[in-house]
């Protein structure tokens, strides 16, 4: 009698983590459930921001036939996710707490607990695709480019993903919406999740001001004229137009920068001021999926999930950080976003970006304190 492989899927309560056990179950897997939990700071004996979630969870294994494990990372989320969550807001960058997510939770303790479920392989819903040849591990988009997550996965390489399942990567998100109708899956037509990783849906200001106290300060144009006043740089990022309190004749004024020093935020006018601009950016933490690429490399990159690639090429200054020249002045470059880079279908890796600059390598000034 020859033993399944067991494959211990997370379950997150969305269709496509569902789908995603579905399909193992179709192919033979030896199947487990497990659902995360990993934020509980604001429980109450009213409100548990995770029981609606594991309620569809557990539905969902219940109509497929498998075990559901609840495992509870709070403590992980916390010290490994959230701490460096507010350090960032605090420094005045805006983090991308998903990528931490991912590497920490996701793809860190999930996958060591799951070795002690039995397990050899974990696998998820994210649109995104693995593939290996000659012992060396690719991560690839998924066939769903407006889905595909490989932006928050660059963080991943060969110990992850050699043991890592991604089930609905081939399929679009019509398609798993299908299969999971006509499976009968509980779930089938539950809306996507949305908001901080593990945290969901919050007013973004009310939360942040609850762990992190406001210090208002001015909001001075490019030149330097006062032209108001902000309730927090924590609560703005680059590129931002909207939560601004600027009137007056003109075109409307957008984020161009803040100095944690003078607590200041810096504004410009029209949303192709050259201030908002930028062809070099300077990364940190730079994570490789496979090799880091040759110096000077000339590559693809996307410094917001939902952006296009850009072209650009990738030069060293030093053991851990890397200039990234752009062939097109970019929009918005924000201190504490990833920028991620890309061959093709390929997801090569990336880094955390660290500051835009005038591309002669030196700071910009409404960007010095970021």
């Amino acid at each position: 009698m020859t033993t399944r492989e067991r494959v211990v899927v997370g379950l997150s309560g969305g269709v496509d983590s569902a789908v995603a056990a579905l399909l193992l179950v179709r192919a033979g897997f030896d199947v487990v459930g497990a659902f995360m939990k990993n934020w509980e700071e604001d429980d109450t004996a009213e409100r548990c921001a995770a029981a609606e979630d594991y309620r569809a969870a557990h539905a969902v294994c219940d109509h497929l036939g498998i075990p559901l494990h609840a495992v509870n990372f709070s403590a992980e989320y916390w010290d490994r996710v959230f701490r460096y969550f507010l350090e960032e807001h605090r420094a005045g960058r805006t983090p991308n707490p998903d990528v931490l997510c991912n590497k920490e939770i996701k793809f860190r303790a999930f996958l060591e607990h799951a070795q002690t479920l039995g397990a050899g392989r974990i696998a998820t819903g994210h649109y995104a695709r693995v593939a290996s040849r000659d012992g060396r591990w690719r991560l690839l988009k998924a066939a769903d480019r407006q889905k595909d997550q490989t932006y928050f996965l660059y963080t991943l390489g060969r110990a992850q993903l050699s043991r890592t399942l991604f089930p609905i990567g081939h399929l679009t998100k019509p398609e798993v919406r299908t299969i999971a109708r006509e499976a009968g899956l509980p779930n089938h037509a539950r809306r996507d999740s949305t908001g901080i990783c593990f945290i969901g849906e919050r007013n973004y200001r009310a939360f942040l001001e609850h762990y992190l106290p406001a210090q208002p300060g001015p909001i001075r144009d490019t030149e330097g004229e006062l032209k108001g006043r902000h309730d927090g740089l924590m609560y703005y990022t680059l590129g931002q137009r909207h939560g601004l309190g600027l009137g007056g004749p003109g075109a409307a004024w957008y984020v161009a920068g803040k100095d944690l020093a003078s607590n200041t935020l810096y504004v410009a006018q029209g949303e192709d001021h050259p201030a908002l601009y930028h062809l070099e950016l300077e990364a940190t933490d730079l994570h490789w999926v496979d090799a880091p690429p040759p110096d000077g490399t000339r590559l693809f990159a996307k410094t917001r999930y939902r952006q296009p690639e850009q072209p650009c090429r990738v030069e060293g200054v030093g053991e851990t950080g890397y200039r990234v020249r752009f062939d097109v002045p970019q929009r918005a470059l924000t201190p504490g976003q990833s920028v991620v880079f890309y061959d093709d279908e390929a997801c090569l890796g990336g880094g955390v970006i660290a500051r835009a600059t005038d591309g002669a390598g030196t700071r910009v000034r409404a960007h010095a304190a970021c």
